[in-house]
């Protein structure tokens, strides 16, 4: 049995199946984690939805900026915005079912050592803390009212984090964190306009893997959401977001042995191949 955890898909259908080809997933046997934004501005969100919500035990997802965001669209909260590519679901017959599904996945997730999320953990988090506020928003997704909180959702404002917050503030402040994060300051305060590679984050903020005494270090945190800084393989963080979408690769790690595995996206998919490391 091998455990594959696969970064920000955003659509790109042919390229993980030709993914999974290279891995030799095979349901009965392996798993697979995605760290999210399993849909949107590539060609094939709807048939991935399709794809990945046939698996009961072998799928385990985290929910992305992207996937939130097609929810808000579908109950007509926001808008489409330019490059949205979500139109083929919500058309789709089987739209109902497909958006009952991707809103019940999780928002966090932990297994062993590792913990599977979308952007990352505020450095005043331990994981255990980071899991419980997962599960709030999680509970308020998954009820009845849950459009609610989607009503709520958007917004960058309390953007540092407070044991004191309450409601949709809350809410708001959680997501933020596990779906938008890339830099803070020291004191956790977020900034969410910065996405350029590490070697130009602003002054007086750090990634957020990188500010001293994160409370979190002790686990090792799979994400994705930052393609700017490509694929980062440290004893502790692994991030998997290589920009599939945007004509990088789409990439896997084997979390037994830490081998890579990657295929070739958009443009070069066809005439490349696929080839697998070891870092």
């Amino acid at each position: 049995m091998a455990t594959y955890a696969i970064g920000d898909l955003q659509g790109c259908f042919k390229q993980l199946q030709h993914l999974i080809e290279l891995i030799g997933f095979t349901p009965s046997r392996d798993k697979l984690w995605f760290v999210g934004d399993i849909v949107n501005r590539g060609p094939d969100s709807l048939d991935l939805l399709r794809f990945l919500s046939q698996f009961e035990n072998s799928v385990t997802i985290v929910l992305g900026n992207h996937d939130l965001h097609l929810l808000l669209v579908a109950e007509e909260i926001a808008p489409q915005r330019g490059g949205d590519t979500l139109q083929a679901i919500l058309k789709a017959p089987d739209r109902a079912q497909l958006l009952y599904w991707l809103r019940h996945q999780k928002m966090l997730h932990t297994e062993d050592e590792y913990v599977l999320v979308h952007a990352g953990l505020l450095p005043s988090w331990p994981t255990l803390l980071a899991l419980e506020l997962a599960q709030e928003v999680e509970v308020a997704l998954q009820s009845n009212r849950y459009v609610d909180l989607l009503r709520h959702l958007y917004g960058n404002q309390p953007d540092q984090w407070h044991d004191d917050l309450k409601s949709y503030d809350r809410l708001r402040l959680i997501v933020n964190a596990l779906t938008r994060l890339r830099v803070c300051t020291k004191a956790g305060k977020m900034d969410f306009s910065y996405k350029g590679p590490l070697e130009t984050v602003p002054g007086g903020y750090f990634p957020w893997f990188d500010v001293p005494g994160r409370r979190s270090q002790k686990s090792t945190i799979i994400f994705g959401h930052w393609s700017a800084i490509r694929l980062q393989h440290r004893p502790n963080l692994i991030a998997l977001d290589t920009g599939c979408l945007w004509g990088g690769e789409l990439t896997a790690i084997r979390l037994e042995d830490r081998k890579i595995f990657q295929v070739p996206c958009v443009q070069s998919v066809k005439q490349a191949g696929a080839k697998s490391l070891v870092r």
